[in-house]
Parts: C-alpha cells; structure tokens; sequence
C-alpha cells in the first residue's frame, strides 16, 4: 500500500510511518521540518518527503502532481496534523490561537481530503483515517476550540461515510484519550515542560506506538469491515463527575 501521513515528522505521524514501514508499505511523510522529514527517510525503506506547511493547499497540489510513479495511487490518508495551543478559560485565550488551531485542525484536513479522495473513488478503492480525539465528544475546562475542532472531524468522517456509501472507500475517526511522547503538550503549553511533565507523571498514558497499532488495524482489516470511529484511552484515565456550580 501507499499511505499518506501528515504531521509525519514526529509524535503519532512518525509512529504511524515506521509501523506501516515495518510491513513493507510505501510511505508519503508530510511535514513541516524538512530535517525531520529526512531523519526518518534514513530510518524506513521507501519513504518519499513532502517539507510542506499542511494550510499551504498550494503548495500541496504542486508536491502531489508531482509525486514519483510508484507512489502516485495513495492506497490511505491518514490526516494527523493538528495541534492544540492554550488550556484557558475561552474569556481568556489568545484569539490568535484559536484561528490557528482552526486552520490546521479543520481546514487543512479538509483540504487534504478533497485533494486525495477523487483518486480514490475513482479507483474504488482507498481508506481515509482521521486523528480525532475524546476532547471532541466530552468537553472539558480549556477545551473550547480544540475540542470543537475534533468534534468537526468527527462529523466530517462520518458524513464522509455518508457521501462515499457505495464507493468501497472506507473512512475511520481515531479517536485517543490522554497520550504522551509526543509534542502534542509541548506546542499546548508552549514550551512549559515543567507543566508537561506534570500531566503525564504516573499516567501510563498512550503511546505513539499505540495509536500507530490502532490506525494500521483499522486499515489492514478486509476491506468488508469499515470501522467508523475507535475510541480508546489508557486504562488510568476514566470520566469526571458533572460539574455544578452552587452560589454561596
């Protein structure tokens, strides 16, 4: 198979390229650090980089019109670029930071699927895999755009589901609960480690790797079998009581 990964260059994408690597699957890693990108070219066979921003639509359709032969009949997407900035109450965040999240997180994912999916239905064949999250089904303080960002990709993949009934192009929302080695924190709370460190301490949070397992699962299953959303957590994290708020 040829997969497409954005967001390759580290945390779930670059776990995701070595698991289908480890198999023999060609790999298209997209990101913006080059050096990254290069990095893991060195660590898998048969890898082809695309240094691209994953909002520049531009950029994307000159990179894809121009992809090796080999690699031209993308086989999966997995669209897992995205990014969280802030944990502030929404009176209290950076406005700034929620365009940008809304770019990457629905925007550019947008973009990228219309770019890869005609081909796709075309050859009646192909799998779309979103990287949602849990934030985008249970709302949590400081969530606010990110977690209705991962609400819209999740409606997304499942209105794709709708719009491809017939096609045999199969679409799946992962869905992951609190996860760690990654960036992910690290871009959130903008550099804090000490913060990061924190949230993870005695967690036994996800891994990479797991969420790598769970997405070449879902796409190496006969393909009668469409798994329409995967949720999954760590078995330490579980659901908090209702808020209410009492006057004094």
């Amino acid at each position: 198979m040829v997969v497409f990964i954005t967001g390759a260059s580290a945390g779930f994408g670059r776990a995701i390229a070595k698991r289908f690597a480890q198999d023999g699957h060609k790999i298209i890693a997209l990101a913006r650090r080059k050096e990254r990108l290069e990095s893991l070219q060195e660590e898998i066979q048969e890898c082809f980089i695309i240094p691209c921003d994953v909002c520049d639509r531009k950029g994307l359709e000159h990179h894809l019109a121009f992809l090796p032969q080999d690699y031209q009949n993308i086989d999966v997407l997995v669209n897992n670029a995205g990014l969280a900035l802030g944990l502030e109450g929404a009176d209290k965040c950076d406005f700034a930071d929620w365009v940008q999240m809304i770019e990457v997180n629905i925007k550019a994912l947008t973009s990228v699927t219309h770019l890869v999916l005609p081909q796709m239905v075309e050859r009646r064949s192909g799998h779309i895999v979103t990287l949602g999250s849990i934030a985008g089904k249970y709302p949590y303080p400081g969530g606010n755009v990110y977690g209705a960002s991962k609400a819209f990709v999740r409606q997304f993949a499942l209105n794709l589901r709708a719009d491809l009934a017939g096609t045999c192009v199969r679409v799946t929302d992962i869905q992951p609960g609190l996860s760690s080695d990654s960036e992910f924190s690290l871009v959130r709370f903008k550099g804090d480690v000490q913060k990061v460190e924190s949230l993870y301490k005695n967690s036994n949070a996800l891994k990479p790797e797991d969420i790598a397992e769970a997405v070449y699962w879902v796409t190496t299953l006969p393909k009668h079998i469409n798994i329409n959303t995967l949720e999954l957590m760590p078995t330490s994290q579980s659901f908090a009581p209702l808020n209410v708020w009492r006057e004094d």
